[in-house]
């Protein structure tokens, strides 16, 4: 791994901008504002996303897939211009995987409020600057909202499945609960009817980071030259531990020090450089202001807002269901899913997904997902 100060200098934002190789996107661009359940509206509303297969005649076989915090509408194929990271669900989709392109449509759009091609903060705003600090608060439903216009526009009334883990579980279910005439089945993994305490908790202190950073700027640091770097890279450590689990961490790196680095001298343990090397990939791919909207969207998430409490809105869905949970997870506990797999009338049982790697389970044990997504799709 780099040491940090051999890492190149990143841009102000690592966000997708107008030049830049557009890779497998394609837009969708919504005619009319887009209206905001906190209030105002959003004008100008552009989705970039994905697809993989062949929508059918009858527009009966597609799927929806929803990426988590950090994730895109890159969820197959390699690393190449326009995508700087491999598809993060790779081996999900493609000609005789779960997700198998030669029977079904898979459409992955990268969220409202992201980095990767979507309007977001680091867009035009109507006078033709950047968003910035700026940009509206969003909501999952909102989000969601967007994703019906996409729906709308390739035609597709009714989603074969719709699937998700952690933010992407949120709009998921967002999905079942708010059209469940148009969700035919429903996965969601590690996952909550509702964002916790500590999860709300751990969002703050990881958008704190990033709003104290002296680069921030308010917001508006998109032209400057220089963005929040560091406070997003010491937002992506904080996360990354949470994404984990303690026993995978003491396994692979217990007090080893990195190489003939001296931790007592100013040197790092592996550990510190392993965070160290994921914050220095996410500068360069992603937009600091997106990661705080997002952050902020998913400490929004209440199925129940509105709707009576959780009871009552997850008694909406109409779906068939399968509640996923890792193990491991310390981030969004199985008791969360739990929840979800008792309140859904259309789910069975809570299933568990077995992993030593924490909430990044539903990313990693691409084989255990698989065979929940070829229950639900035979």
């Amino acid at each position: 791994m780099l040491t940090p100060s051999q890492v190149p200098l990143p841009p102000a934002s690592g966000a997708w901008r107008e030049g830049d190789p557009p890779g497998r996107r394609q837009w969708y661009r919504r005619e009319r504002p887009l209206a905001l359940e906190a209030g105002g509206e959003l004008p100008g509303v552009r989705l970039a996303f994905e697809t993989w297969g062949r929508l059918a005649p009858d527009r009966s076989n597609a799927v929806l897939v929803l990426h988590a915090l950090t994730g895109d509408s890159h969820v197959a194929g390699p690393a190449e211009p326009g995508h700087p990271t491999p598809g993060w669900w790779d081996g999900l989709v493609g000609p005789g995987r779960a997700l198998d392109t030669d029977r079904w449509f898979i459409v992955a759009p990268n969220v409202l409020g992201g980095c990767q091609g979507s309007t977001g903060p680091s867009s035009p705003d109507p006078s033709g600057r950047r968003w910035g600090g700026g940009f509206p608060f969003l909501t999952q439903r909102d989000q969601v909202a967007a994703e019906a216009g996409l729906a709308d526009a390739l035609g597709i009334d009714r989603w074969a499945l719709v699937v998700g883990g952690s933010m992407g579980g949120m709009r998921a279910l967002e999905w079942a609960v708010s059209h469940p005439e148009r969700t035919g089945a429903l996965l969601v993994l590690a996952t909550a009817a509702a964002a916790g305490a500590e999860q709300i908790a751990w969002a703050n202190v990881q958008v704190h980071a990033i709003r104290s950073d002296p680069d921030w700027h308010g917001g508006h640091y998109h032209d400057s030259g220089r963005g929040p770097h560091e406070g997003l890279g010491l937002a992506r450590r904080i996360a990354h531990v949470t994404y984990r689990s303690e026993p995978e961490l003491q396994l692979r790196f217990g007090r080893s020090p990195q190489g003939t680095e001296d931790p007592w001298s100013g040197g790092r343990y592996q550990v510190e450089s392993y965070l160290d090397h994921h914050a220095a990939k996410l500068v360069h791919r992603f937009d600091a202001a997106s990661y705080v909207v997002l952050s902020e969207a998913m400490n929004s998430h209440d199925v129940g807002r509105g709707r009576g409490g959780v009871r009552a809105a997850l008694s909406r869905v109409t779906a068939r269901t399968l509640v996923a949970g890792v193990d491991s997870d310390r981030l969004y506990p199985p008791s969360q899913q739990a929840e979800l797999a008792a309140g859904i009338s259309t789910a069975d049982r809570l299933r568990l997904i077995e992993s030593p790697h924490g909430h990044d389970g539903f990313l990693i044990e691409v084989a255990q997902v698989a065979a929940l997504v070829r229950e639900l799709l035979p």
